[in-house]
């Protein structure tokens, strides 16, 4: 029991920086939720409660979705997310702990470094270069290796986002769209491919539900307030301490 409470509030805390800023949850809150109930059940359970909150933005920011980028990006994660399913299966948890510590390593820095060094007010209006299109292309692929894996594709699907998609608003809308249609997929694989959903993690998913409301008003309230450049400063610090965390244990 104790265990469950104290992934509720990791769960509240980074369903709330989703709520605010349309991507996160998962990378964060996987390393603690696995830690606490076991990595199989771990990452069904996050993957489930960020394809509730990803409907929840779609329900109520409909209108601030690009659906334009949202198929792009689908069309690029979608062939490779099989790959990531299958090693979710098959592969070593512990080789998987490694990569996903290195994995979030490599992209928090490389985007804090960006988040530092850029102007705003001036990146509002530059287009996206030939060399930025290339890297995009190959972050998605590699998003969807690693969102069919673990659920926490949104640093590499970032990477294009924070280039094509400049307003908070349908930043955020559009990220949830796609992971909605990604982890639904996910989701219905876990039943049909024998992947070890179980009564214990649907029942244990049930008590994670009022953290995951909770974490909703939370991050609702705050979405219009905070200063984006600063708040995504923070998350990806966390998300580079959590990596370097989970590479040492």
């Amino acid at each position: 029991m104790l265990n469950l409470i104290l992934s509720g509030f990791v769960v509240l805390i980074t369903h709330a920086l989703e709520a605010i800023t349309g991507f996160g949850c998962t990378v964060i809150a996987v390393p603690f939720v696995t830690a606490l109930l076991g990595l199989k059940q771990g990452i069904m359970i996050v993957t489930i409660l960020a394809w509730l909150l990803a409907l929840y933005i779609i329900v109520t920011n409909f209108k601030h979705i690009k659906f334009k980028n949202t198929l792009l990006i689908l069309s690029l994660m979608i062939p490779t997310l099989p790959i990531g399913m299958y090693l979710f299966r098959y592969v070593d948890p512990v080789l998987f702990k490694k990569g996903l510590a290195i994995f979030i390593v490599f992209v928090s820095t490389l985007n804090l470094y960006k988040l530092l060094k850029k102007n705003s007010e001036e990146d509002k209006n530059v287009p996206m270069s030939k060399k930025d299109k290339i890297v995009s292309v190959l972050a998605l692929l590699a998003g969807g290796v690693v969102h069919g894996a673990i659920s926490s594709g949104g640093p590499l699907v970032v990477i294009y986002a924070t280039k094509a998609l400049k307003d908070k608003k349908e930043f955020r809308a559009t990220l949830c769209s796609v992971w909605f249609t990604l982890n639904t997929i996910i989701i219905a694989s876990y039943f049909f491919n024998n992947s070890g959903f179980t009564v214990t993690t649907f029942t244990n998913t049930l008590t994670q539900l009022p953290f995951l409301l909770a974490g909703i008003v939370v991050g609702e309230v705050v979405h219009n307030k905070v200063n984006a450049k600063t708040f995504s400063i923070i998350v990806f610090s966390l998300l580079l301490l959590t990596g370097v965390f989970m590479f040492a244990l």
